[in-house]
């Protein structure tokens, strides 16, 4: 279907029957500016807020942790925005991409740290969302008992499953209007709690050493634009080739960013304002925030918070179920997204009604799915930074192409930058993570319990080697495979 220009229109109520594949022209559509809806939908939940309190619990003043948001926030999606300039290049989900880098085949090691990582964001949000209803229903008198988490639970993994089934067309329709919504929602909710602020009290929180800032900062990136790089090409890759790509940088950067950035400030206001609430942030971050509100605006809020939520796990079964795909998982796409989404929500019932401690779990969580996202992330970005030309798009599919079956050096580095990584951070609060941080005594750094324990520097050594090492060694291969002609089949 196209419209009287000639571009591809939007079918939102079919389901979508791409996968893995190359995108055809007649299918590319839109403008750059049009990645704003599904990257701002996806960040302006009200979990941000709550970053506030994540933050501050590294033990930093305000004026640390607003600086540490900033440049951790802008900075992470900004890689985002780099990597969705490989999506107009080549109109392949981002995993596909990535075996340019690493070949075919041993593309398959990122690939399966991609799909966790979603499936693990995707079943977090939905936690999330669960926890938020039944605090609601608590406040109002309504129950919040596991009956209520029960029917929230249904909700939410529909709504959840249903966009991952219908695909792009819905995802874009449906974050345009979770964009408008939640944008004026949050609004009105910051307004209606402005009162909760105590800037002497803020303000009166002390400042924090070199090592908690750098270890909140880690946890920013991760939090934010690192766990969405692995999938920041999966919605530019409908683009036409003539889309810019400066525009593609910028809108995925400015939309991704600008939410988040301005709900971290307001929350770390609210977090510094009271220590009850900041600890009432761990158990339930988003229905903590509800304890604050009038009761007249408190069903608003729910939906509000589902929807916010329900933006950014929409987007990641999407891409869950193309990383599965990735792998070498021969079903149709929507089959992959209902296969992620029964992983989701086994998932949600374990943490939702026998876990404890969500937040530490959380940090984990992200922390150690970090490390290695962000080798690859480094890898990534060096590997689109030396390409001149698009993708020999056929060739992506078969290891008899031009990028090979296994590219050993990309595979080695986040393997052995994962081990670093891994050896550099520590997470105490989950104590299945225990293990972690066995590089600390003997790189001088104090050990588990030493000053640099908590700064997290694996997860920027992690992105460091990667890149460096990739463009540095890689670039002689990147250069022969661009000279080389187009000689293999297509093949999925």
């Amino acid at each position: 279907m196209t419209d009287a220009t000639g571009a591809a229109e939007l079918r939102p109520l079919q389901i979508e029957m791409n996968g893995i594949n190359v995108i055809s022209e007649s299918e590319r559509k839109g403008h750059p500016r049009d990645l704003f809806w599904p990257w701002f939908a996806a960040n302006i939940s009200v979990l941000g807020l709550s970053y506030g309190a994540f933050v501050l619990g590294f033990g930093i003043s305000f004026w640390q942790a607003l600086i540490v948001g900033v440049v951790g926030i802008v900075l992470s999606f900004l890689a985002c925005g780099f990597i969705s300039v490989a999506g107009k290049r080549g109109s392949a989900p981002t995993m596909v991409l990535s075996r340019a880098a690493f070949g075919v085949n041993g593309n398959k090691l990122p690939a399966a740290i991609s799909w966790l990582l979603t499936v693990g964001w995707e079943t977090v949000l939905v936690i999330l969302a669960t926890l938020a209803t039944a605090t609601v229903f608590k406040q109002l008198g309504w129950g919040g008992g596991n009956g209520t988490k029960v029917v929230a639970l249904i909700i939410v993994v529909g709504l959840t499953i249903f966009g991952g089934v219908m695909g792009f067309d819905l995802i874009m329709r449906l974050q345009t209007v979770i964009t408008i919504v939640t944008g004026i929602a949050t609004v009105v909710f910051i307004a209606l709690v402005a009162d909760h602020i105590h800037w002497h009290t803020v303000s009166g929180i002390p400042s924090g050493s070199t090592q908690a800032v750098i270890g909140a900062l880690v946890f920013v990136m991760t939090g934010f634009g690192l766990g969405w790089v692995n999938v920041a090409a999966d919605y530019s890759r409908y683009l036409p080739r003539r889309s810019s790509g400066g525009g593609v940088v910028w809108w995925t950067t400015f939309a991704s960013s600008i939410a988040p950035v301005f709900l971290l400030l307001f929350g770390l206001l609210l977090a510094g304002s009271s220590k009850s609430l900041s600890t009432a942030i761990g158990a339930d971050p988003i229905g903590a925030l509800a304890t604050l509100l009038p009761t007249w605006f408190l069903v608003p809020f729910a939906i509000v918070a589902v929807l916010g939520l329900i933006g950014g796990s929409v987007l990641d079964i999407y891409s869950s179920g193309l990383a599965l795909l990735t792998l070498g998982v021969r079903v149709p796409r929507y089959v992959a997204a209902l296969i992620d989404g029964t992983v989701m929500t086994l998932g949600t019932i374990y943490v939702v009604f026998f876990a404890h401690n969500f937040i530490g779990q959380f940090e984990g969580f992200l922390i150690t799915l970090g490390v290695p996202i962000a080798a690859w992330c480094g890898v990534m970005l060096a590997d689109i930074a030396l390409r001149r030309r698009d993708y020999a798009e056929p060739e992506l599919f078969t290891p008899a192409g031009r990028y090979g079956d296994v590219r050993w050096l990309p595979v080695l580095v986040v393997i052995v930058s994962t081990a670093i990584g891994w050896g550099l951070v520590t997470n105490s609060a989950a104590s299945w993570l225990t293990w972690q941080g066995y590089l600390l005594g003997p790189f001088g750094l104090g050990g588990k319990n030493g000053a640099w324990a908590y700064a997290n520097l694996g997860v920027l050594i992690a992105l460091a080697i990667g890149f460096v090492v990739t463009f540095v060694f890689s670039r002689a291969t990147v250069r022969a495979e661009e000279a080389a002609p187009i000689t293999a089949p297509a093949a999925v």
